[in-house]
């Protein structure tokens, strides 16, 4: 099947032509024919398998000839729900994109910004209309956004709406549009949550579904070091420096986590830069424009940053800490090997990490090469390593500071506040 054989607007099948998409990937072969048909849609399938496209094409199919000249006044048809901001930049993208010879208007709105901007745009008019939960709720309240015209309501990541707790959001919003609109719920993953979701919000919908969570590109080739919690940074550095890894995308648990290993890169004169949820929305976007265009070599990222982050040619994914859910190792290392491109995935596994570990191999059905030629492999503390550790754990407030010559180790020195 090409594109051409899903009847398409020829300003659709043009751009298609021009971005070189010739053939549709499986979630689009299956997907689009169903949306054009009106029918409510429930798709899952993992990031990488063109998803965005999936629906981002058929309902600019049916928008062209609704929307019609650009004189006429703009209503809003569409509404697209995003878990981040960066992945509702990369839908807007993709509207912009497919909908170049048209005269569709798409916008994006999200929260930790001045309001102000987007709803004088609100004002000027828009027909889809791409955001995150909260403040579209919070812009609805005020009376900015008008929900009585809509023919479409797209709920893109279900399941990552899910894990930030955004699901009660979602379920106020699709309560407030029309009971005659097209749904169309999109998730990696179908728990339970979920299900009940689609149940109570679509209308007999269809059901399709591509590339199975469990399942790995099979472009991607995947290794493990086992190494000590304390010598992660050391290794890394020492495969950066040693290996030629750039253009990595470096995976971490935590916020703190992200800035620390950004602090011992750059120590060792290492370009990196972090990307996670204290950073505001322009510094995200411009470290992610940085690390697109290579003027920083390394990018680390948390999970929920990192979704929706869609960067073509990745070569390496490194996940320094191992998720607890082993669902989210196989979305993580699905950023590489993508478009048929070879990918390497590298993991860290701690001893404390060797239960996720288990779950990971479980789960994707392979035996993952392990490193033998590790640098900073497992190894058993000395009696005088552990009371040591014990020691610290004790006295967490522990000086290290050298008493100056000639001191009175008796007396304390004053605090200055």
């Amino acid at each position: 099947m090409t594109f051409q054989d899903l009847n398409l607007h020829r300003n659709i099948v043009e751009v298609l032509k021009e971005e070189n998409y010739i053939a549709p990937t499986p979630i689009q072969e299956q997907a689009i024919p169903i949306i054009l048909e009106g029918h409510d849609l429930v798709g899952c399938a993992q990031t990488g398998t063109g998803k965005t496209a999936a629906f981002a094409i058929p309902i600019l199919n049916y928008l062209h000839p609704i929307v019609g000249s650009k004189n006429k006044r703009k209503t809003l048809r569409t509404l697209i729900l995003a878990p981040t901001r960066e992945l509702a930049h990369q839908i807007l993208d993709s509207f912009n994109t497919y909908g170049k010879y048209m005269t569709t208007k798409a916008m994006v709105i999200y929260g930790g910004v001045n309001q102000v901007p987007q709803v004088q745009q609100l004002k000027e008019g828009v027909d889809v209309l791409i955001a995150t939960p909260g403040r579209l709720l919070d812009l609805h309240k005020q009376g900015h956004i008008d929900l009585n015209h809509l023919h479409h309501v797209v709920i893109d990541e279900a399941d990552q709406m899910l894990d930030m707790g955004f699901i009660n959001d979602v379920k106020k919003i699709i309560k407030l549009t029309p009971e005659n609109r097209q749904t169309l719920l999109f998730s990696a993953t179908m728990p339970v949550a979920i299900r009940e979701l689609a149940d109570a919000f679509l209308t007999k919908p269809k059901f399709v579904s591509v590339t199975p969570v469990s399942s790995t590109a099979e472009k991607v080739n995947q290794k493990v070091y086992f190494v000590q919690k304390e010598d992660k940074r050391k290794l890394l550095i020492h495969l950066l420096q040693n290996e030629n890894y750039a253009n990595a995308l470096v995976f971490v648990r935590t916020k703190h986590s992200a800035d620390n290993v950004v602090k011992a890169l750059k120590k060792h004169e290492i370009s990196a830069a972090a990307i996670h949820g204290d950073k505001s929305q322009s510094a995200r976007l411009r470290v992610l424009d940085e690390f697109k265009t290579k003027q920083i070599s390394i990018l680390v990222a948390t999970d929920i940053a990192a979704r929706g982050i869609d960067i073509d040619l990745l070569p390496y994914v490194i996940n320094f800490d191992i998720p607890n859910i082993p669902e989210t190792y196989v979305h993580r290392i699905g950023r590489t090997g993508r478009a048929g491109n070879e990918g390497l995935a590298i993991s860290f596994c701690g001893k404390d990490e060797l239960a996720y570990w288990k779950d990971i191999e479980k789960l994707t059905r392979q035996q993952i090469k392990v490193v033998k030629d590790n640098p900073f492999p497992f190894r058993e503390f000395t009696e005088e390593e552990k009371a040591a550790k014990q020691n610290d754990r004790r006295n967490p407030r522990k000086q290290n500071q050298q008493k100056p010559n000639g001191s009175n180790p008796s007396k304390k020195k004053k605090r200055r506040y």
